[in-house]
Order: structure tokens, then C-alpha cells, then sequence
């Protein structure tokens, strides 16, 4: 079943302002959780945490931008 226009809308508002930032600081206290790694790899971590969440969520995220399909 497909989200209305709306819904997907109001859904990645939802994602955008609270999941993300619990997202961010999960992240940041899981790789805390170990010793420091190197810079590189810690940049590396973050980077592909900050890739990963978006790949699930393509298809809420997609189209949001544009005018409403359904007027």
C-alpha cells in the first residue's frame, strides 16, 4: 500500500526532527563505547552511519520536495 502525498510528508517531518537526531546520538555513544579508534576510521564509521540510515528511507523521502501530486 502506497503512502498518501501527505503522509510521506508529515512522516519525514516525524524522521527528520525526532529519529535523526536519536540516530545521531545513539551513534556517538555506541562507537564511544570502544576505545578511540584512529581518526581516519572514526571518520569513516560516521560517514557510513550517515549513509546508511538514508537507504531504508529513500522511498518516504522521495518526491517530499516537490508540489503536491494530488492538486
Amino acid at each position: 500500500m502506497a503512502l498518501s502525498y501527505k503522509t510521506r510528508k508529515r512522516l519525514s517531518l516525524l524522521i527528520l526532527i525526532v529519529a535523526l537526531p536519536l540516530y545521531i546520538v545513539a551513534a556517538v555513544t555506541l562507537v564511544g563505547l570502544f576505545e578511540r579508534p584512529p581518526f581516519l576510521v572514526e571518520l569513516l564509521i560516521y560517514v557510513g552511519l550517515g549513509v546508511i540510515w538514508a537507504f531504508p528511507l529513500k522511498a518516504v523521502f522521495k518526491g517530499i520536495g516537490q508540489a503536491d501530486p494530488d492538486s
